[in-house]
Order: C-alpha cells, then structure tokens, then sequence
C-alpha cells in the first residue's frame, strides 16, 4: 500500500522484452535505497512493482503481460521520468490517501491553465470511471495524491501547487499527455458493498445505513 505522496522521481534506464512481458530498469539519485531490499514493491507513475535485483542507485522490476495491457508501460521508452514511491510503514504519516498501486485506467490532459503560481490541469474522464470520481474527492495520477477541484461531464480539474510541480514529473505534462489514475479504493469497495448482484448478499449494507453512520 502507498499514499500517494511521491518520495522522488526517477529514469527508465533500461527495458529488456521478455516475450508478452518486459524488464525495466529504473535509476534514481534522490531515492533513499537504504531500506530497499528484493521483493519489497515500489510504486512507479502510480504502478506497483515489485524490486528484483538492486543497484546503488536504481532496481529492477518485471513488468508483466497484464500490467502491460492495463498501463502505459508498453509505450515508455528510455528516458521516461518516473515517479517514486516506496510502500507505507505502519508509522507512516498518512498525507495522502490509501493507495494500492494498481491502475485503473488512463486519462489524456486536455487543458492547462495558470492560476497564480499553480497549475490547473484538466483530464479527460474516462465512462467507466466517472462514478467514482467526486468534486473534493482523492484521485490518483501517476502516483500523485491529488484532489479533484471540479468536476464536469467529460473531464475533471487538478490544482497543481508548485511543491507538487518541482517534486513530480506532473510539470512536464502537456496537452494531450496520458497519465494512469487510480480511484479512491474506498469509492471501489462501497460499490462492491452496495451492489448486491456482484456482491451476493451485502450484509445489511445500504445507503441509508452508511448515511446514520456519517459515511455520506
């Protein structure tokens, strides 16, 4: 689990196909390494890999055929800025929000605008996504704890205050840039609950019980 609050950034230094999967390499000089060891899972642009082998400075990881059809990790080439995030300790301090580290689609940046010294960055919504999306809710974007400021039909506004822009590689995006984004895990798994078709039976969970107890 992650929370979203990225520790550096780094490079896609290497790619090695495997078939229907790949290898990458990934190189850091702000990462602190120090508590890395094999297995543990680092967040990548939002996407949880797990360490296989450990440079002084960068650490590998296998990108399998699934991750690969669900992420833009099959069009990355070398030189691909990319944001870091080691998994959370139990003392971490949550500044984010619950992050699983697995991406549920992919957006586009269909507008930028500059409002003072922040960046107001708007995405394309994607369908079958948009019921999990809320104005003030949590979303994230390639790895970012980000909170979404507005909220129309087809797309959603990001403020990007200057911290976020010089600690991420979200100052490099662009019209038309894709991005992954997960949604808030809570928002997935009060649907599960409340949907009794693909749940079974819900437990007594219903709107008006979540209301009572102060959940809506």
């Amino acid at each position: 689990m992650f929370t979203g609050i990225i520790e550096a950034t780094g490079e896609l230094s290497a790619i090695r196909p495997h078939g229907d999967d790949l290898s990458v390499t990934i190189v850091s000089e702000t990462l602190d390494f120090s508590d890395v060891k094999l297995g543990d899972s680092i967040a990548s642009n939002g996407v949880c890999l797990t360490v296989t082998a450990l440079g002084k400075r960068s650490f590998d990881a296998d990108v399998s055929s699934e991750t690969l059809a669900h992420t833009l990790f099959g069009h990355y080439q070398r030189g691909q800025r990319i944001n870091l995030e080691k998994a959370m300790l139990p003392s971490t301090r949550m500044g984010g929000h619950i992050v699983s580290g697995h991406v549920d689609g992919v957006s586009q940046v269909v507008k930028l605008e500059q409002s003072g010294r922040a960046w107001q960055v708007w995405l394309a919504l994607p369908k079958q996504l948009a019921r999990y999306i809320a104005t003030k809710g949590s979303i994230t974007v390639d790895g970012i704890s980000l909170t979404v400021n507005e909220l129309s039909q087809n797309a959603f506004r990001l403020t990007i205050v200057p911290h976020t822009a010089q600690h991420t590689t979200i100052a490099a995006l662009k019209v038309g840039s894709k991005v992954h984004l997960e949604v808030d895990l809570i928002a997935r798994y009060l649907e599960r609950l409340l949907n009794k078709d693909n749940a079974g039976a819900s437990g007594g969970v219903s709107l008006a019980l979540l209301s009572q107890r102060g959940f809506l």
